[in-house]
């Protein structure tokens, strides 16, 4: 449907524009489905946290835990096996959220989404080199976007 009116789906598809905007809503809503996680956040800002938790919690989606140092992510991580993490670079005790990550990722393939008020710390062209990365200070909207898409290719790559 992309670049078409609703009006225009519906001409093409020979149907009413009711029944475009009934299957649109049941394509979001399949979608939303096969798509939910348990998610660990890793921030140690308060504020930045619990927003993110409730971002995560309107999407319907679980938050696991949030981890404030690299070793209690990995902890989280390794004891909840999150299908999705959140997580910032700079962490509360100056470890680094990209060092969590890297354990993490040894141990299990799961989809990150780095959350950052330091872009270019991650942007080095080693590993792990993030597939979404949110700048700080962040809009909902984008966090939402990121969050269902990295579910949804993630999803896509596993074996049927």
């Amino acid at each position: 449907m992309e670049g078409f009116t609703v009006e225009d789906t519906a001409y093409l598809i020979e149907t009413t524009t009711q029944e475009v905007e009934n299957l649109v809503t049941e394509a979001l809503s399949e979608i939303g489905r096969q798509t939910r996680a348990r998610v660990l956040v890793i921030e140690d800002e308060p504020i930045i946290a619990m927003d993110l938790e409730t971002i995560v919690r309107d999407l319907g989606h679980e938050v696991v835990a949030v981890a404030v140092t690299r070793d209690e992510a990995v902890a989280e991580a390794v004891s909840n096996r999150p299908g999705l993490i959140l997580a910032d670079i700079q962490l509360a005790d100056d470890s680094s959220g990209i060092d969590a990550v890297k354990d993490i990722l040894s141990q299990f393939s799961v989809p990150v989404i780095f959350i950052t008020a330091f872009p270019e710390r991650l942007l080095t062209g080693e590993r792990p080199e993030p597939t979404f990365l949110i700048t700080k200070p962040f809009q909902r909207a984008t966090v939402k976007a990121a969050i269902s898409q990295a579910l949804f290719f993630d999803m896509a790559t596993v074996p049927a």
